[in-house]
């Protein structure tokens, strides 16, 4: 798969170096000439020096032929219009962006950017996830991280014990899928009662898992 990579920094580098050795074929945009040489030298691939978001960079670099563009410079402005040229006018068919600023995810989503990838709201998600893997325990992610299937213990002496499902104070981005009680497997409907030493499947987003835990009283330890 070719790959035009738009920015040769740090982010950029290991990028590219991790997509050589999966056996890809990326291209390097960059406008700093010490990290082209840098890239040329050390990784021995094509580099173009030059405005990574400028349609006549992009067509100096084979964009035309480019399977994917990954854009990862420090400015999401120049990320931005880069995916969106490399789309409109090379018909680039998958396009992926660094986001430096967590507030612009949204904005670069709706702008046309396939999948923007902000490292600040990973680590954030993935601390709320995980902040307590032994009352939560996530199992499989989905959709990139947006929402993960995970399953907690309900506690002998929660105070839970004997309310029905339809009772409580869950957050909308959560859904029960299971009980397993003993040997016996539950669909939990409204009415469905949770009982002490209950093991729970439960589908949550990846923001509202600390409200999961407050609403199930499962306390960080």
């Amino acid at each position: 798969m070719k790959v035009i990579v738009v920015g040769a920094g740090k982010v950029g580098y290991y990028l590219v170096k991790t997509l050589l050795e999966h056996g890809h074929t990326p291209v390097v945009i960059e406008t700093d000439l010490t990290h082209c040489r840098q890239a040329a030298d050390e990784l021995g691939i094509p580099v173009t020096c030059g405005d990574g978001s400028s349609a006549d960079t992009l067509r100096a670099a084979g964009a035309e032929g480019a399977d994917a563009i990954v854009t990862a410079t420090g400015a999401d402005q120049t990320n931005l219009i880069a995916c969106q040229t490399a789309r409109r006018v090379f018909g680039v068919k998958r396009t992926l962006s660094r986001v430096n600023d967590p507030g612009n995810l949204v904005v670069m989503k709706k702008l046309g950017v396939d999948i923007p990838v902000s490292s600040t709201d990973i680590l954030a998600r993935t601390l709320e996830r995980e902040v307590d893997a032994s009352a939560i325990q996530s199992l499989i992610s989905l959709n990139r991280g947006e929402a993960t299937i995970s399953q907690f213990n309900l506690p002998e002496d929660s105070p839970l014990e004997g309310v029905a499902v339809k009772d409580l104070r869950l957050p909308a981005e959560c859904v029960l899928i299971s009980v397993t009680r003993g040997d016996k497997l539950i669909i939990p409907r409204g009415p469905t009662k949770l009982r002490g030493g209950d093991r729970v499947l439960v589908l949550v987003g990846a923001d509202a898992t600390h409200d999961l835990m407050e609403a199930l009283h499962l306390e960080e330890e």
